[in-house]
């Protein structure tokens, strides 16, 4: 009987991970070709079919299913292995594969530029994305860190607080509560609001700070990014509320406005986070470290 090989797990991963052939081979760098021939090669080898596609949308079997949890297993122990490897190695030869969500991204890459002039010699694969595929990639042990906001129970997660991260209220600077020296949470009522997309941390700390006043927001349009979010604001599409720390660059320039409004700043805390089980490589190991030290000389 053939055997399976890495190769087709590797891929197999990739296609039931983003449930499209196409998306998968854009991710390996492989032809579409070539991805559906090592998913097939597989289901000819188990005789079994692996995916089924009902209209346009692709779906798993129940041996696809199987498939895809032991390619899961697989890898892991395989990353593992090279972590080990590094070991022996030493710190300053391994890989570091890291994930921020967005709103995190400005302070993230300032750590890594000053962890690379200490360890120049590990390799760093970053990813930013938004909250819901950072947590979706710690699930799949698809990476050492992650550095995010909230962070939900019931993961079997790891997370260490290392720095406040404050959220406030933007507006174009000629907004007219731009110049009240107190605005009352009550006021924004009646605003427009860009908010992120569903899922965000930024967003459900936002919600719940005004659900608990008994008000509600409204909502003039949702954005998936931070950047659009502020561009928006400046061009008086309306209010945003964002992370302090993200806009350094727009409040020196005055193209926006903090709002001084009662109860704000929201008090949120950043976390760098990996899976309870895992088994942290050397470079992973200092490079959490490195995080918590210089944390803590900030203090």
């Amino acid at each position: 009987m053939r055997r399976l090989t890495l190769r087709q797990f590797r891929v197999f991963e990739a296609v039931a991970r983003h449930l499209s052939f196409s998306r998968a081979a854009e991710e390996l760098h492989l032809s579409q070709p070539a991805v559906s021939m090592q998913v097939r090669g597989i289901e000819v080898i188990l005789g079994l079919p692996l995916t089924e596609q009902l209209g346009k949308k692709i779906f798993l079997t129940e041996a696809g299913r199987e498939v895809l949890h032991a390619s899961r297993a697989i890898t892991a122990r395989l990353d593992d292995l090279q972590a080990n490897l590094a070991q022996l190695q030493g710190i300053d030869s391994g890989r570091l594969k890291l994930a921020v969500t967005s709103t995190v991204n400005a302070v993230a890459t300032d750590i890594l530029v000053r962890f690379r002039g200490r360890h120049p010699g590990v390799s760093i694969h970053l990813d930013v994305s938004n909250r819901e595929s950072v947590l979706e990639q710690l699930a799949a042990n698809r990476i050492d860190l992650a550095i995010m906001g909230q962070v939900p129970d019931g993961l079997e997660l790891e997370a260490t607080r290392f720095m406040d991260n404050p959220l406030v209220v933007i507006a174009p600077p000629d907004h007219p509560l731009a110049r009240k020296k107190k605005v009352s949470v009550a006021a924004l009522a009646a605003e427009p609001f860009l908010v992120r997309e569903a899922g965000s941390g930024t967003r459900g700390a936002m919600e719940r700070f005004f659900a608990t006043r008994g008000l509600e927001i409204h909502s003039s349009m949702e954005m998936s990014s931070n950047e659009a979010i502020k561009q928006a604001v400046q061009a008086g599409l309306g209010l945003g509320v964002l992370s302090l720390q993200t806009l350094e660059m727009e409040r020196a320039l005055k193209r926006l406005a903090v709002l001084n409004v009662e109860g704000f700043p929201i008090m949120r805390h950043w976390y760098i986070v990996h899976r309870a089980d895992k088994r942290l490589s050397p470079a992973a190991q200092a490079f959490k470290a490195f995080v918590l030290e210089r944390a803590q000389t900030t203090r």
